[in-house]
């Protein structure tokens, strides 16, 4: 901060013990420190703060664009999806939607739709061996036990 040396704080004190005497110079020496000390730690408070503001900055700065990317990558899974889905439509054409609904919900919830809707579609998904339409399920277990009594 300031560059004083020995010889600068030993002219301050001889000036300081001419100025106030040798009574009142510890008192104000003890004084000043208690004032300094009291700067120091603001200082270093604020600096602290100032850091903090500047990390949370970079990291909602991050954030926003770790957003972007997964609506995105959530955007481009989702016109695959529909792609797959509407094989007659060129890809170049755009896409009918009900409603933008779908623009204001989670990226996860989108994400759930355009798989749900591709299942729905028949478009695959790994939910284990397709059934036949005509197939009846199979009843519980304790619909078996009481039909063959």
């Amino acid at each position: 901060m300031f560059d004083i040396g020995f010889l600068e704080l030993m002219f301050i004190g001889v000036v300081g013990l001419l100025v106030l005497g040798p009574e009142r110079l510890p008192k104000a020496a003890r004084t000043l420190g208690l004032w300094i000390g009291k700067i120091k730690r603001t200082v270093s408070g604020m600096q602290r703060d100032i850091s903090a503001q500047l990390e949370a900055e970079e990291l909602r700065q991050k954030l926003n664009e770790q957003q972007k990317k997964l609506d995105e990558s959530v955007r481009q899974v989702q016109r695959d999806v529909e792609s797959i889905a509407e094989p007659d439509r060129p890809a170049d054409q755009p896409r009918e939607r009900a409603s933008d609904k779908t623009v204001a919900q989670a990226p996860e919830q989108r994400l759930d739709d355009a798989l749900a809707r591709a299942r729905r579609d028949g478009s695959g998904g790994d939910d284990g061996p397709e059934k036949h339409p005509d197939e009846r399920p199979e009843p519980p277990a304790a619909d078996k036990d009481a039909s063959s009594r």
